[in-house]
């Protein structure tokens, strides 16, 4: 029996797409440009299934590409060529909200926006907030190791994922951990398949950890006349005492595109302002978080700021936050770009926003850029706007080459919450010794012999 007749076996024939109509949408992701189509589509159902299509794919030969939502910003779930895609849209399901342990067992296909908001009834909080969660899934937030603006106080993706049910490459089911707040159990497999990009098996089940959700916070707009000041104050801040939830960075060209996209008339760019900071505290204790927002509204007027803006009202909250939530959608609009996810130790975070200004310069072209200043972690837009072919598709690499040898100067690395995919493997040596991606290789081969998951991505 022909293959394409085993996988119509196994899922049904209506849950299997072919025609290349039905595929546009799942032949790329949020990332630039590329398309690429898959040979089919499947919705499996239950985790047997899934089972079963790598058993035979494993068999065939076959690749496979797992697909979530398709927000990834590096090119992970677009397909290989030749590639079967594997639509994870039927494992939506909560299993268990486990309040008396604070834990949530929930299935890779729930939107992270939801789980949040369920979460909360139950005072429970997951705190990673990729910008994307009204529409990604906690499935491929586990699997890019997202974060989000909150990562600078709560963490990323991994410090929360407790276990995982995998599937592996020849259609074995796994538990990688153990539904414990501490495991010292031999090697930490759970943590390896975090942020693995679907190339080590497909992930069927998460079980995370939960906080107690602070049910108070603090936000101000703190406005700088140049960006080394605004940068220079994150360090500042932390030297002083303070841990915000959120430290986010935003060049004033990030804020007026985010405007003009919400067609918001606001004046929340006082003049001569360079950049901005979105600084948030969180907590239980009201009267001690009013405090503690007036001191860091006093210590901040001595880093030189146009203006610190207090948002008064829970309607002020929420027209700052859309604003920030909306400067990537803002970005994209209209423009072709590439978005580099560059992260370095905060304290340097001053010398790598000059270096990319000073790069833009020396090859005529415009960047936007902003980010979660608390954690380091700058998205860097480079608009393509009248530049030619030849500089987009040739140059411009060697002008991202330069970037991150800087970024790895100053301490960093070349992605700290999108992953690597297709889009960022090129630029792997800059970080890792020849030794060091053998190592990685080794890992993957030995749960995909047959290099049948999501290959091409993260290695050449």
């Amino acid at each position: 029996m022909q293959f394409i007749e085993q996988l119509i076996n196994i899922v049904g024939r209506e849950n299997l797409l072919s025609e290349k109509a039905a595929l546009v949408d799942y032949c790329h992701d949020e990332t630039e440009d590329i398309t690429v189509y898959p040979k089919f589509v499947v919705f499996p159902k239950t985790v047997a299934q899934i089972s079963s299509i790598c058993q035979l794919c494993n068999q065939f030969k076959q690749s496979i590409t797992v697909r979530a939502a398709g927000s990834g910003l590096a090119g992970a779930a677009i397909p290989a060529p030749d590639s079967i895609v594997i639509s994870m849209m039927h494992f939506n399901k909560i299993i268990q909200i486990d309040a008396e342990n604070f834990q949530v067992t929930t299935e890779p296909g729930v939107i992270t926006e939801d789980l949040q908001t369920i979460l909360a009834t139950y005072y429970m909080y997951y705190p990673p907030d990729p910008a994307s969660k009204s529409f990604s899934t906690i499935g491929g937030n586990v699997a890019t190791c997202a974060g989000g603006p909150h990562a600078v106080k709560y963490g990323v993706v991994r410090d929360y994922v407790l276990n995982l049910e995998v599937v592996l490459a020849n259609g074995e089911i796994i538990w990688t951990g153990a539904n414990t707040l501490k495991n010292a159990t031999a090697y930490n497999l759970t943590s390896l398949f975090v942020g693995s990009e679907g190339t080590l098996g497909i992930i069927t089940k998460i079980v995370l950890k939960t906080i107690a959700l602070p049910r108070y916070n603090e936000l101000i707009l703190v406005s700088y006349p140049n960006i080394q000041k605004a940068c220079s104050s994150v360090a500042k801040l932390f030297q002083l005492g303070y841990t915000p939830s959120v430290l986010e960075f935003m060049e004033r060209k990030a804020v007026e595109l985010s405007l003009s996209y919400l067609q918001m008339n606001q004046q929340i760019i006082p003049e001569q302002t360079a950049a901005q900071l979105l600084i948030e505290i969180d907590g239980n204790n009201k009267e001690m978080l009013e405090r503690e927002i007036k001191e860091i509204y006093n210590d901040l007027l001595d880093t030189g700021p146009i203006e610190v803006l207090y948002a008064e009202s829970q309607q002020q909250k929420e027209l700052l936050w859309t604003i920030r939530k909306n400067i990537g959608k803002a970005t994209k609009q209209n423009n072709i770009y590439k978005e580099e996810d560059t992260v370095v130790p905060r304290a340097n975070l001053p010398i790598l926003m000059e270096f990319v200004k000073q790069l833009g310069d020396q090859y005529g072209f415009e960047s936007v850029c902003y980010g979660h200043a608390g954690d380091g972690n700058l998205h860097i837009n480079i608009l393509r706007n009248n530049l030619d072919d030849h500089f987009w598709n040739n140059q411009l690499k060697e002008i991202i080459r330069l970037l991150f040898q800087r970024v790895k100067e100053l301490g960093g690395t070349i992605s700290g919450e999108h992953g690597i995919g297709l889009v960022q493997k090129d630029y792997l040596d800059i970080v890792f010794s020849k030794t060091e991606i053998e190592l990685r290789k080794k890992i993957k081969a030995v749960f995909d012999p047959n290099n049948i998951l999501n290959p091409d991505k993260i290695f050449k």
